[in-house]
């Protein structure tokens, strides 16, 4: 997000840490947002365990970027799904 304001963001610094650790452009959003209002201390009590896309396998990270409503993920090798998964 370098050079570019988002007005949508309420702690942008939030949302380039997570988007350093490799999380999706919309989950960053999500965390960071939630983190503004509610607090970074009552977020982090909050979460999902669906684990790193590195341990899932090629047919679930396909279902997920169809979820998603990706295109063109089909013929992607499992780097290239995870890369696509989190850039979005």
């Amino acid at each position: 997000m370098p050079g570019k304001k988002n007005s949508s963001l309420k702690d942008p610094g939030l949302y380039e840490e997570l988007r350093d650790d490799g999380a999706s452009k919309e989950k960053a959003a999500r965390i960071s947002n939630a983190a503004a209002t509610r607090g970074r201390k009552e977020v982090a009590h909050k979460g999902g365990k669906s684990g790193d896309y590195d341990d899932w396998t090629v047919s679930k990270l396909k279902a997920r970027a169809k979820e998603l409503g990706l295109k063109g993920y089909s013929g992607k090798k499992k780097s290239e799904l995870i890369s696509m998964l989190r850039n979005h």
